[in-house]
């Protein structure tokens, strides 16, 4: 060979040479990429993850404490409801004592007892107690106890005649059934017995 050959040899040499430094220091940057476009792909899916788990959480938070709220609400109905319940026999004594009492010697003892008696029944409703008093209405098992029955044709079968306890409902739950005389058309057997 001769020189000039040489040198281009040497000179061809040192472009793979530099070719060869530029290829691997290319693939060191291209591997370095794509550890970095890796690690912010897995950045990316843990902070999805750890977004979703914080909706779950807010979501589950929610839902007990409104869980929480709805007890304590029931809580307080349990508790005013016993309360009522309590106070119930109370309204019967005064509506006994009021009943009995009827001398002109105790009118003023009476304005005592039925202010007293008044303002009892008002706190009962303002608690959210109502009264069921269904003289002239139909008897309906849930709200009414049956302790007598008259025969008649005067009124509808089933036909609430008279209220001997009133009863007390507390939101929809009954506290106490009224106990009533109920309206009964006279059968065949009865009519006979009675001849």
């Amino acid at each position: 060979m001769s020189d000039p050959e040489v040198k281009i040899n040497v000179n061809v040499n040192k472009d793979d040479d530099a070719n060869v430094e530029q290829s691997a220091e290319a693939q060191a940057v291209a591997a370095d990429a794509a550890k970095a476009d890796a690690e912010v792909a897995k950045l990316g899916a843990d902070l999805d993850e750890l977004r979703q788990t914080l909706l779950r959480r807010q979501a589950d938070f929610d839902n007990y404490r409104k869980r929480i709220e709805k007890e304590r609400f029931e809580d307080s109905k349990r508790a005013t409801a016993r309360v009522i319940e309590g106070l119930i026999p109370v309204v019967d004594s005064f509506e006994n004592a009021l009943a009995a009492h009827r001398e002109a010697e105790y009118d003023n003892y009476r304005k005592g007892f039925e202010l007293i008696y008044k303002q009892l029944l008002e706190n009962l409703t303002r608690l959210g107690a109502e009264r069921i008093d269904p003289v002239g209405k139909s008897f309906d098992p849930h709200l009414h106890q049956a302790v007598d029955r008259a025969e008649t044709t005067d009124h509808a079968d089933g036909t609430i005649l008279q209220v001997f306890q009133p009863g007390y409902v507390f939101h929809g739950r009954v506290l106490r059934p009224a106990m009533v005389r109920v309206a009964v058309h006279p059968s065949a057997a009865s009519k006979e017995a009675v001849n």
